[in-house]
């Protein structure tokens, strides 16, 4: 939205109308929905209140400050970064560039993992997130099953400080334990889990260049990077988690694209029976649920 295009007095709707016709020449996917975002934040107002006050007048302050982030997502910086938080599950996260953005396929992971613990009924649990990032599964979680203990563990100390907030904000401190370090090896000696859900990284490395600017420049490779074949965490996995589960325990993974068959033949490898292979709302194979053969 170019300095030119703003007037002395500009009405909600005209800036949305700018920004959106800026942000599309620009590539910019859905730029009116993320125009009426950008517009919400700005104005401190839920984004279908606008709808209300499409008349109503920007202030000077309130242009200019719009005008910076309409300029800040047309370089291709993501809306969640620039509004610095997502919805999960329902939940208001922090996100930075420390951590990987919550993508809505990992929503039916979290859904998985709280429907199993569940089926517990009034029995405690502990639960360990493989690669936490920014908490949102660990967080969501403990919120919906308010008698599992979740253990996270991340690699990135900053990924782990982002996890911390978040879990504050949401009021479950006392029943997330953040471990630094690399994979299954940052888990305390002795510790057995009911449930092991990851979502870890899963693009091949060859294929980092090639995704999206707002992915490849603006979030961490260490979320992304999966090895040269995308299985390299799923492999850690595979070999190191069963000593870690209960006997009723459960293993629960994201997949990247066309990654059913391969980690599906993994596991089986390393003495595991897959139970179920669930798709997204885009038909993609995307959750494998597995259990210890007997």
């Amino acid at each position: 939205m170019p300095r030119s295009g703003i007037l002395a007095c500009v009405t909600v709707l005209e800036v949305i109308q700018r920004s959106s016709d800026f942000l599309a020449r620009k590539g910019i996917d859905s730029p009116r929905l993320q125009s009426e975002l950008l517009v919400a934040h700005v104005l401190q107002m839920p984004r279908m209140k606008l709808y209300l006050n499409f008349e109503r007048a920007l202030a000077a302050a309130e242009l200019e400050a719009l005008r910076h982030l309409v300029k800040r997502r047309a370089t291709r910086e993501p809306l969640q970064h620039i509004l610095g938080s997502v919805s999960f599950c329902g939940l208001e996260l922090a996100v930075t560039g420390d951590v990987l953005i919550p993508r809505p396929e990992t929503e039916l992971l979290a859904e998985k993992a709280w429907r199993f613990l569940s089926g517990f009924s009034s029995e405690p649990s502990r639960v360990l997130d493989f690669g936490t990032g920014s908490g949102c599964l660990a967080i969501v979680i403990a919120v919906k099953c308010p008698l599992a203990t979740v253990h996270a563990v991340d690699i990135s100390q900053v990924a782990l400080e982002v996890a911390r907030q978040n879990a504050a904000r949401h009021g479950v401190t006392q029943r997330v334990q953040f471990y630094a370090g690399d994979g299954l090896a940052a888990v305390p000696d002795g510790r057995h889990f009911d449930l092991i859900v990851s979502n870890p990284p899963y693009i091949p490395s060859a294929e980092i260049p090639t995704l999206q600017l707002e992915v490849r420049d603006h979030e961490p490779l260490l979320a992304l990077d999966g090895g040269p074949d995308g299985l390299e965490y799923h492999r850690r996995l595979a070999s190191g988690a069963g000593p870690l589960l209960t006997s009723r325990g459960k293993l629960m993974l994201e997949l990247g694209d066309g990654q059913s068959h391969a980690v599906s033949d993994l596991l089986a490898s390393h003495g595991w029976q897959v139970e179920s292979v669930e798709r997204d709302d885009a038909a993609r194979e995307r959750i494998l649920i597995a259990r210890l053969s007997d």
